[in-house]
């Protein structure tokens, strides 16, 4: 036991991701330990107002520990609840979908935390930040990983990475980067049911968000694109991304939730007639496109043949593939669930163990 490492987790973001990621951390502990003589402790977790401490490392009560025994916390004081307790090897993981929190990141860092986050908020805000980021992190050699802020638990930052980092010349990046999306046209495109019934479908299955308008909306694929685009070193911003809603005017955010959720019925003729249109080899698909040379980030819906990759698409499956030189006119194609709290969750302990393995 002496050799092994301790990684002193602190989880902010206690939701579907962060609670599952729990129960993966515990389920892997004595794994861990034995294959790669690494000890994950989480002395604290948080939501967005609330934290809870053990020193210990908390427990399978911890649910039942949270409600009873967490406070207010500010940010000032998880840092220095760490320092007293003289933890090292710090990782603070962001599970959160908050705005507000990335700003936390360079103050964290600067007290030597490392970041692993799904929350793709710090990668695509203004380039100001996304470099002011990169100089603290290299100032104080820390680390951030982002997997699963584009693929979920698919290596996708890391191929493209890999690619990039070893000279290879990327001209595109195409896919379907939303589960959600995904499995809405695959349903919708197989089956006779109305748009509007494959949409309740995959918000009945927890595929979308609560409100399906900011999956239908195209901002998350957007957001997906930009990381990508990022990654090979292109300054692009948000706005620069040209984004196709799905979300007709008459239903975008003036109308709440509920009036959506009662009138997203008036979706189903734009979407039948659409679907009427096609030839009987294609199916819709709603697509991300990043054209290198061109700087261009596209974000929206195309017919595809069903035999290509894009068209073949089941379930919510996510697929992107890349283009380059080297691979010529056949794309590196990299496929599988591309959405839900397992797979995300393992995305992240993956970053975490990653991350463990570099830390002295």
């Amino acid at each position: 036991m002496s050799n092994n490492k301790t990684i002193t987790v602190v989880l902010f973001g206690i939701g579907k991701v962060g609670s599952t990621l729990i129960s993966q951390i515990n389920e892997g502990k004595s794994r861990l330990q034995k294959s790669q003589n690494l000890q994950l402790r989480i002395p604290i977790i948080a939501n967005s107002n609330l934290a809870f401490y053990d020193k210990e490392g908390i427990a399978n009560s911890w649910e039942a520990d949270f409600k009873t025994f967490s406070v207010p916390y500010k940010i000032e004081e998880i840092i220095q609840f760490v320092k007293l307790q003289k933890f090292n090897n710090l990782i603070a993981i962001d599970a959160t979908t908050s705005r507000a929190f990335a700003q936390n990141y360079i103050k964290l860092i600067e007290n030597g935390f490392n970041i692993v986050a799904a929350n793709k908020v710090a990668n695509t805000l203004h380039h100001e930040f996304y470099d002011t980021l990169r100089i603290a992190l290299k100032k104080h050699n820390k680390s951030f990983l982002y997997e699963t802020n584009v693929g979920a638990g698919l290596p996708i930052i890391e191929t493209v990475k890999n690619l990039y980092n070893s000279g290879e010349q990327i001209k595109k990046i195409r896919g379907v980067f939303s589960g959600s999306l995904s499995y809405i046209f695959n349903q919708f495109s197989e089956n006779d049911n109305t748009f509007s019934h494959v949409l309740n479908q995959a918000s009945q299955l927890g595929l979308t968000e609560p409100d399906a308008r900011e999956d239908l909306s195209g901002n998350d694929v957007a957001r997906k694109l930009l990381i990508l685009a990022r990654e090979l070193n292109l300054k692009s911003e948000f706005q620069d991304v040209l984004v196709e809603s799905l979300v007709p005017k008459n239903l975008n955010g003036k109308t709440t939730l509920h009036q959506f959720n009662s009138r997203n019925r008036e979706l189903d003729i734009p979407f039948k007639k659409l679907k009427e249109k096609l030839p009987k080899n294609r199916v819709l698909r709603y697509v991300g496109e990043l054209d290198v040379k061109n700087k261009k980030l596209e974000v929206k819906l195309i017919s595809e043949e069903k035999s290509s990759a894009l068209g073949q698409l089941k379930g919510a499956d996510s697929v992107f593939e890349i283009f380059t030189e080297s691979y010529g006119e056949y794309p590196l194609v990299i496929q599988g669930a591309g959405a839900g709290k397992q797979v995300t969750a393992r995305g992240l302990l993956s970053d975490v163990i990653k991350l463990s393995n570099r830390l002295n």
